[in-house]
Order: C-alpha cells, then structure tokens, then sequence
C-alpha cells in the first residue's frame, strides 16, 4: 500500500512537472530530476525490503524455535496426561470399591433406621420416652451419609430400648379411657408387654400422634384385674404375681375383640338358638320336677317299708292295701290285683321319662337345622360376593357351629338326666314288685 502511494506521488509530481514547464530544457531538468528522485526511492525501498528480510528470518528462526519448545511441551504434557490417566483410572477403581462398600452401608443404616424406628414406635416404653423416634424417621429418609456421633446415637437408641424392655417401671402420664375421657393416671409398665392403670389394663396404640395408651374396652377376667391392682400397690423391691402377656398386647386385644358365650349365642346363634335354649330349659325344668317327685315317692315308699301297717298316701301303701282289703282272696287273683296295682303306680313314676327322651333326641336335630341354615347363609354371602374375603362368609359358618354346640350341650345333659331318672324310676317299680312277690309268698306259705 505504502508503494503505492509512492508511485502515485512521483507521478503526480511528474505529470505536475510537465504542467509547469515552460521550455524543453525546463522540461529535461524536471524529468532528470524526478528520474533522480525515483532512483533514490527505489534505493529506498530496496534497503527497506532487506531489513525486512532480515527481520522476517529471525521472526521465522524464533518462530521454530517456540515451535521445537512447544512440541517439547506437547510431548511432555502427554506423557503426563497418559500418567495422570492410569492414576485418574486407579482412583476411580479404589473410589468405587469405597463407595461401595460406604453405598451398602447407608442403605444398611437407613433401613436399620427404619426398623428400629417402627420397633420404637410400637413399644410401650415411647409412652414414658416420647419422640423417640424424630431422629430415626429423619436418618431413615436423609440421603446423605450419617456421621459417628448419629450411629451411636442410633445404637444408644437400640440399647436403652434393651435396657427399658427388663424394667418394671411406674410414671405419669395421659390415658384416654374406655369412655373416651383422657386422664392424667400413674401408670405401671412391665418391660414393653404390659401396661396397668387403676387395675386396668392398657393397650399402646401407635396410630396415634399423642397418648398412645388407651384403656382397653373389656378388661381380663377378675382374678388378672387383681394381679394389676397389687403390682401397683407393691413396693420397691417386693415380689408379687402378675400376668404378663408376652405378644405385647395382641392376646389382650384378642379379648376385646373375641365375643362372650352369651354375646356369641345372642349374635350367631339365631332364631334356631333361641328354640334350642327353649327346648334346654324346658327339659331341664321337667327333669328337676320328675327328680323331686321321685325323691318324695321315695321317701314315702321307705317310710312304708318300716311300717307294716298299708298307708294308702303311697304308692307302696295303695299296693300292701290290695291285700289287707281282701284277706281271704286266694292266690292267684290277689296276683293278678297286685300286678294291676303296680301297674297302676308305675304309670306316675314313669311320667314325663319319655318326653324327655324325645328333648334329647330333639335337641341335637335342631341344631343339625341350625347347622343347614348357617350353611345355607354361606353359600348366599359366596354367591353374592365371590371367596375374596373369608370375613364376609364368617356369620354363617359361625351360626352352623353355634347351633350345633348348642344342640349337643342340651342333648347330653338332658341324656344324663334321663339316664338317672329312669333308673331311678325303676328301683322304685322294683321295690313295688318285690313287696308284691313277698306278701304272695307269705300267703302262699300261710295257706301250705
């Protein structure tokens, strides 16, 4: 560009040389003049292009030297990168066998975290020491590797509840009532099984935030309300019985849950239940009246034995009659008055004995109806809603068992009785044939 500018200016001069001259030989010295300048500028110019020429040889022989050092440095800073590459590669190797092995063990804490939290949460003992369970519900959900010092908090954790589950141990604390009321009570707990209240006992029910311990709707029988009553009247160190239900509350539960024998006949029993308890209590009644009148029977019949002298206000007495009102009849028709006396007293003995045998054949028959009708029910509930919960075919089943327990346990009573009624029955015919037999044979003798 500079060149450029120079030729331009020469020839602009020389173009304004011509313009200006006026002779020939103004013009020749113009012309010399401007060829002698433009020799010098092109002097000029050759001298400017060898030092740049020098100057571009030392820029191309600095070039190659950072050149060689670059590639110096290229070399070194490959083998570096390939040495850093097997290290970056070894670390790796050792940083995933750590990490895995610390990977296992944070899935190891949080689940044991977990665990432990809900073992807590089900333990009587959060009922003396609650929120006990903050801290592991939040390690068991953190994603970030516990410390030291909260390991051993979770293992301080584990061996306090340890610790607390061989303690017999009395506090204060809220217990809502089977009323629904809360009260401030003093509370007994042994271990982590069993908790008593004024002679009750408590359930712990973890599905609630705030206290958990609730008096249980149907308490034990009353010999274990006792216990309960003398452990929290005990003092240290005094040795007393207790019951202790080692499920930690599921048999109580199951008390309340299960159903009395009355509530049991009541709900399942049905109308065939009610009939056969009817039918029971009828046959007991006439079993209790046929006993009273055979005991009296049989008592007026051994006060006769002792008298000789015919007392008609029984049935031994009305026989002994037969012959003291006929003193001279011969043998064979006082027999066969005596057999007809003593067939006569023995209808009034043996009254009712077969209808309480018909009861105890009716009874079990019954509840083989009952049986048929809880079956029946069954089938209805498995029709209507398929096998996919045993609950709902549970009425019916239970209605076929009640009602055929309660046939058989009015049946064999009823069957007893009858057993022992008859018998006693016939001793008493018996006695009435024996004193028959005797007064003929004392009157057969008189007349040999």
């Amino acid at each position: 560009m500079k060149k450029i500018i120079i030729i331009l200016a020469v020839a602009l001069l020389s173009f304004s040389a011509v313009v200006a001259a006026q002779t020939l030989d103004e013009l020749a010295e113009i012309v010399r003049r401007a060829a002698s300048s433009e020799g010098q500028i092109n002097q000029e110019r050759e001298e400017q292009f060898l030092r740049g020429r020098d100057d571009q040889r030392k820029l191309l022989a600095k070039a190659k030297a950072e050149k060689k050092r670059e590639e110096k440095r290229s070399d070194d800073l490959k083998s570096e990168y390939d040495r850093l590459e097997r290290v970056l590669a070894e670390l790796t190797t050792v940083l995933q066998e750590r990490m895995g092995n610390l990977g296992e063990l944070f899935g190891i804490v949080r689940q044991s975290s977990g665990d432990i939290q809900a073992a807590l949460n089900d333990s009587m003992v959060s009922a003396q020491r609650p929120a006990r369970g903050v801290f592991l519900s939040e390690l068991a959900q953190r994603k970030a590797l516990p410390n030291v010092q909260e390991l051993r908090t979770v293992w301080s954790r584990m061996v306090t509840e340890i610790a607390e589950s061989g303690k017999v141990v009395k506090f204060n604390t809220t217990v809502e009532r089977a009323n629904g009321v809360k009260e401030e009570l003093e509370v007994v707990r042994v271990g982590v099984f069993n908790a008593v209240a004024n002679g009750s006992y408590l359930d712990w029910d973890s599905s609630k935030s705030t206290e958990n311990l609730i008096e249980l709707a149907r308490q034990p029988p009353t010999r274990f309300q006792a216990m309960a009553k003398d452990l929290q009247t005990a003092s240290p160190g005094e040795i007393t019985a207790m019951a202790v239900d080692f499920t930690r509350g599921q048999i109580l539960r199951a008390v309340v849950q299960s159903k009395t024998p009355i509530e049991r006949v009541k709900e399942d029993g049905g109308p065939v239940g009610y009939v056969i308890i009817g039918v029971g209590m009828f046959g007991l009644l006439l079993c209790l009246w046929r006993a009273f009148m055979l005991y009296t029977t049989g008592g007026r019949i051994g006060k006769q034995l002792k008298n000789e002298t015919a007392n008609k206000g029984n049935p031994l007495g009305r026989v002994m009659s037969v012959y003291s009102d006929n003193p001279d009849i011969d043998i064979e028709t006082l027999e066969l008055k005596l057999d007809e006396a003593i067939l006569r007293e023995s209808a009034p003995l043996e009254t009712g004995l077969s209808f309480i045998k018909v009861l105890y054949v009716v009874a079990p028959l019954l509840g083989l109806l009952g049986t048929v009708v809880g079956m029946i029910a069954t089938f209805q509930m498995i029709t209507l809603f398929g096998t996919g919960d045993p609950r709902m075919m549970a009425g019916g089943i239970s209605t076929a068992l009640v009602t055929t327990v309660l046939g058989l346990v009015v049946a064999i009573p009823l069957t007893l009785l009858h057993a022992f009624l008859q018998g006693k029955s016939k001793a008493l015919i018996q006695v009435l044939e024996e004193q028959a037999a005797g007064i003929i044979a004392r009157l057969a003798e008189r007349n040999g």
